[in-house]
C-alpha cells in the first residue's frame, strides 16, 4: 500500500465509522432498542474492516519507486557529522 493509499484508507475509515455511529444511534433511538443500536454499529465496524484492512488494488495506485541495488552501491552512505564538539566556556 502506498502513502496516498494509506491516507485514503484512514479518511475512509473515519468517515465510515462516524457514519455508522450516527446511523446506529438513530436506529436505536427510533426503535428504542439498545441491542439494535449495538448490532447496527457492529455491522458497520465489520463492513469498515472489510473495506479498509485488505490491501485492495485501489489503495496501490501510486507505488513507490525503490532504488536499484547497483545504484546504491555506487554512492555509499555519507558518514554522520561529528557532533561531539565541546562548547567554549567563558569564565568571568
Amino acid at each position: 500500500m502506498d502513502w496516498q493509499g494509506q491516507k485514503l484508507v484512514e479518511q475512509l475509515m473515519q468517515i465510515l465509522l462516524v457514519s455508522f455511529a450516527v446511523v446506529a444511534f438513530l436506529t436505536g433511538y427510533m426503535l428504542g432498542s439498545f441491542r439494535t443500536m449495538l448490532l447496527t454499529y457492529a455491522g458497520g465496524v465489520v463492513f469498515t474492516a472489510l473495506v479498509t484492512i485488505p490491501n485492495w488494488p485501489v489503495y496501490n495506485r501510486n507505488p513507490l519507486n525503490w532504488l536499484d541495488p547497483s545504484v546504491v552501491e555506487k554512492y555509499p552512505k555519507p558518514l554522520p557529522a561529528n557532533t561531539s564538539s565541546k562548547k567554549k566556556s567563558t569564565k568571568k
